[in-house]
């Protein structure tokens, strides 16, 4: 088997938004009819421009055109290492060429597992869970206004099924800044109102995104700890894994971390310096299933766990579950879903009561309804 050929679709997402106002999908074409899809994460940062994904199709294009058309699809450690390693200048990760193989290496693993006529995680040890706790942010209240309104909102995923949300009290996320004990305090009366409404029967993690210096990311966790966090998530930025480390040694809340690290040699880092507990790896930026799967080993190695980011779109949401299913040390998933994720798919990713269940259908186990494709295709 060969592959023949690539397709990038751009498809315009629905309002509100979830994941980016884009969608960047690819088709690997082979000569035995079989075709493999994938996506390169377009996410919030690509939200306002269309332009902004060219740049991201040609590199799709010339990645395929060099290292995957002509080649058997299934010898998929082969390209992603070719794919990482043959230009100098690339095997540095970065958030710019990573997520092109992550998007590739997803349609070698979706063209295998049709190979096989099995779902993906079946070839990689198998099915671990039947079904994946899932959360998502809590619904959009002003909770920094109204932090009496936490507990309320609270009591209603709790009804829904839930079993975990997340939060950051600490709005705006950019740029580094100090964080104010008033700040802290409000933070201090969400979690008050969560757990009065609903004592520890949900799990509450707070979702920071790296808009703290060392000093103010330590005096927050002190002051939280008396609520028990599900965890604390980026602390501080993530590129500087000293400073992680010296918050996880400061506090008894689990730092999370990864949605901004790529390929194993990142995560690596932050596993043997002890930065963080709860690995969230993004199957879509990391490098695909292909390294998503040894990062997945390597923190079990480290007893850590994994609770995989899922900003993006469907079809990389339906790639993280697939690892999400055959991992031991599978946690939690991030559960974000829009409209179009709801129906570009012939059997939609099933998200209920507070769980995912895994698609029995072969390779990623799914397949897109063209009529909804069309419908939002905009390059």
């Amino acid at each position: 088997m060969k592959v023949t050929d690539v397709k990038t679709m751009v498809l315009e997402a629905e309002k509100p938004y979830v994941g980016g106002k884009y969608f960047l999908f690819l088709e690997l074409h082979t000569d035995e009819g079989i075709t493999g899809i994938g996506e390169r994460i377009a996410g919030s940062s690509y939200s306002a421009h269309l332009r902004d994904l060219k740049s991201q199709v040609q590199l799709i294009e010339q990645f395929a055109g060099q290292f995957v058309i002509g080649q058997n699809p299934l010898n998929i450690e082969l390209i992603w290492d070719k794919m990482y390693g043959t230009h100098h200048d690339l095997r540095h990760p970065s958030l710019f060429a990573t997520p092109v193989i992550s998007a590739i290496d997803m349609a070698l693993w979706d063209i295998a597992g049709k190979v096989a006529n099995q779902p993906i995680y079946n070839l990689l040890g198998g099915q671990y869970h039947e079904k994946l706790r899932a959360y998502a942010y809590m619904p959009n209240v002003d909770l920094n206004k109204y932090p009496e309104k936490a507990g309320d909102v609270a009591l209603e995923l709790l009804e829904q099924g839930n079993s975990a949300c997340k939060i950051d009290p600490f709005m705006p996320l950019h740029p580094i800044r100090d964080i104010p004990i008033w700040e802290i305090e409000k933070a201090e009366l969400i979690f008050q109102s969560i757990r009065k409404a609903v004592g520890n029967k949900l799990e509450v993690g707070i979702g920071t995104h790296g808009q703290m210096p060392t000093y103010s990311a330590i005096r927050v966790a002190k002051c939280l700890e008396p609520y028990n966090p599900f965890w604390f998530e980026e602390p501080v930025m993530p590129e500087n894994i000293n400073e992680m480390a010296r918050v996880a040694a400061h506090t008894s809340i689990p730092i999370a971390t990864g949605e901004r690290l790529v390929t194993k040699y990142e995560f690596s880092e932050v596993l043997e310096k002890q930065a963080a507990q709860i690995i969230q790896l993004d199957v879509g930026q990391c490098g695909g299933i292909t390294e998503a799967k040894k990062i997945a080993g390597m923190a079990e190695a480290h007893y850590a766990m994994i609770a995989p980011h899922m900003y993006c779109g469907p079809v990389a949401a339906a790639a993280a579950i697939q690892i999400d299913t055959c991992s031991p040390n599978f946690l939690i998933q991030e559960a974000n879903q829009g409209p179009l994720h709801k129906k570009i798919f012939k059997e939609p990713l099933v998200f209920e009561n507070g769980y995912i269940v895994p698609p029995k259908g072969p390779g990623l186990g799914i397949e897109f309804d063209e009529d909804v494709v069309k419908a939002h295709l905009v390059s």
